[in-house]
């Protein structure tokens, strides 16, 4: 019930944001086309001749999965079989209800494409490289993260921290030119790698596109490395803490190795903050991927965002954001079910 709150709070927020404007929806739309009866169709099509709390109404309508649709065909709200993938439920007057996915619109500048075929074919790629990006960050920042704990206070220790802490303050997309160009162009005869280039290029001859896997290595590197530096500094203050426990001095007086008293006793109780920085920054990296995208030419979401600021194409943003949103509130909720796997304390309450 939470997560379903948070969710209309960033409906309400999307829609006012984008719905306030002092331009007209309708002339972004037409840009340097528009007549007076065009512009009216638009508005009548889209609903932007209503008065605002009457276009929120059909806003939620559209995102709602159980809606209410007119049969009249002057109607925002009309029905039509190819708009929706829907069952009718019942039929209230001149209204139906129906059960449907939700609706997320068409796209202002691409000649109605829906905003949800867009989604589906940027996101993959944005889940992908974000994915990549947290891979990265959780093996070796646990890695180095185990290693700066236990040799604590010495110069790889100290080393560690330096390299981190820059980690973390470095802009990604600062980070992104600088690799490009290191790696991508003045070392590009020994890495062969590519300044830019998305996961699907199209092949020379036209015999269709191809996955080109080694063009990921770079912005998932980039996108790692700010998580990857907080996992590191996470993972190495929770592991000095639960070192010093009780049971861990009782493990090491029986005898036990440093490697099974790590590996049996004490990794499992120090990655609950270390699970909490990766859940949130796994989040932010589909997010956050925008201007790392944008750099590196990388054909996902965050890339369809900008072209969609840049275009003014609102339907785009606001479909973006949501969906955005929406991982954040499910990952949210999967990371509360580990945290119960994690510590059975938490169960417990």
């Amino acid at each position: 019930m939470y997560a379903i709150w948070t969710l209309f709070g960033v409906v309400t927020v999307i829609f006012l944001l984008f719905n306030v404007l002092p331009d007209d929806p309708a002339r972004m739309m037409l840009d340097q086309r528009e007549d007076s009866a065009q512009l009216e169709n638009i508005r009548k099509k889209y609903g932007f001749d209503k008065p605002i709390s009457i276009q929120y109404f059909y806003y939620l309508n559209d995102l709602s999965p159980v809606s209410i649709h007119s049969k009249n065909e002057q109607n925002y709200t009309f029905l039509k079989s190819n708009k929706y993938t829907s069952s009718k439920l019942f039929e209230i007057g001149n209204s139906t209800v129906v059960l449907k996915f939700p609706y997320l619109r068409e796209s202002f500048q691409k000649n109605g494409k829906k905003v949800s075929t867009v989604i589906y074919e940027t996101l993959p790629n944005t889940f992908i490289l974000a994915v990549s990006a947290i891979l990265i960050a959780i093996t070796f920042g646990i890695i180095l993260g185990i290693l700066s704990a236990l040799y604590k206070d010495t110069f790889f220790d100290r080393f560690i921290s330096v390299i981190s802490t820059f980690g973390m303050s470095v802009p990604s997309f600062f980070s992104a030119i600088i690799v490009a160009y290191i790696f991508g162009f003045v070392l590009h005869e020994f890495t062969h790698l590519n300044m830019t280039g998305s996961l699907y290029e199209v092949d020379d001859f036209g015999e269709g596109s191809y996955i080109q896997w080694k063009n990921l290595i770079l912005p998932a590197f980039v996108l790692g490395i700010r998580p990857l530096a907080v996992v590191i500094q996470l993972m190495r203050n929770s592991l000095l803490d639960v070192l010093g426990e009780d049971y861990i001095r009782t493990a090491k007086a029986k005898g036990l190795s440093t490697y099974s008293i790590i590996r049996k006793h004490a990794l499992k109780n120090a990655l609950n903050p270390v699970v909490t920085a990766i859940s949130g920054w796994f989040a932010s990296l589909l997010a956050g991927a925008v201007f790392v995208e944008y750099i590196f030419n990388w054909n996902g979401l965050g890339k369809e965002i900008v072209n969609a600021l840049n275009t003014l194409d609102l339907p785009i943003i606001m479909g973006s954001v949501l969906i955005i949103a929406t991982m954040f509130i499910i990952i949210n909720i999967f990371v509360d079910i580990i945290y119960g796997w994690l510590d059975p304390r938490i169960r417990a309450k």
